[in-house]
């Protein structure tokens, strides 16, 4: 009788055993981690993510921060404000191209002066990403996953903090005097309708799209070019996800 008892209560072991190694081996594979050899764990996957986020906006912030950087980017250049389009080919029309040129130059050169301010924003930004957020993105088949799930979850935080600094730059850049007096000169002139921009608004979105858009090129690398995967733990995640 003894001897029944020990049989069946050993295999109510291996059975509940077994079931639990499914049960474990199942939530890897929704997780997107391989179950074993290897792989990476959770933690490794998030940390990855975030990691690579880092790189690609400190690599960003030091590409546009430089003399130019956004200004000779044809890819970040921010151009003329759209709802002032007409008040550009209106003043080109007049003579006055020389004037919007300049101001065009000014909102970048603006961008540029505060990109630096932008590093820890972004960073703060990234530490707030939970761990199941990260593990989704790993085997995200998406080259610029991470990059487009922070851009839709921080944009409004980021433009509320970064803004002060170009604001601030677009003051020292000369930005907003010349944008006054390019407006004044528009307003002049019979017929057209006011153009009201809130340029430090203008400007902060189309600088942060920029930085945006560098961070998504330094991801792709890492997904796909084990030269850019600089870090051991980056060539482990990266290196065993299903892209």
């Amino acid at each position: 009788m003894k001897l029944k008892i020990v049989l069946i209560l050993a295999f109510i072991t291996t059975a509940f055993t077994n079931s639990q190694a499914q049960f474990f081996k199942n939530l890897e594979n929704k997780a997107g981690i391989p179950a074993s050899g290897g792989g990476f764990t959770q933690d490794e996957a998030g940390q990855a993510i975030k990691e690579a986020l880092t790189k690609g906006i400190t690599h960003g912030v030091d590409l546009v921060s430089v003399a130019d950087g956004y200004y000779k980017n044809p890819a970040i250049k921010i151009p003329f404000p759209p709802d002032a389009q007409k008040v550009e080919s209106v003043l080109r029309s007049a003579g006055l191209g020389g004037k919007v040129d300049e101001a065009v130059a000014s909102f970048n050169h603006a961008a540029e002066n505060a990109a630096k301010s932008a590093t820890n924003i972004f960073i703060n930004a990234i530490k707030q990403m939970t761990l199941n957020d990260a593990v989704s993105l790993v085997n995200n088949k998406q080259q610029d996953a991470a990059t487009q799930f922070l851009k839709k979850t921080t944009t409004d935080q980021l433009v509320a903090a970064f803004k002060p600094s170009i604001k601030d730059a677009l003051d020292k850049a000369g930005a907003t005097k010349l944008w006054s007096e390019i407006m004044t000169e528009y307003n002049r002139i019979p017929f057209h309708a006011k153009v009201e921009t809130d340029l430090p608004e203008y400007v902060t979105r189309k600088a942060i799209d920029g930085l945006f858009y560098m961070v998504a090129q330094e991801e792709a690398k890492i997904r796909k070019d084990p030269m850019a995967q600089t870090s051991d733990l980056l060539k482990k995640v990266f290196g065993n996800a299903k892209m």
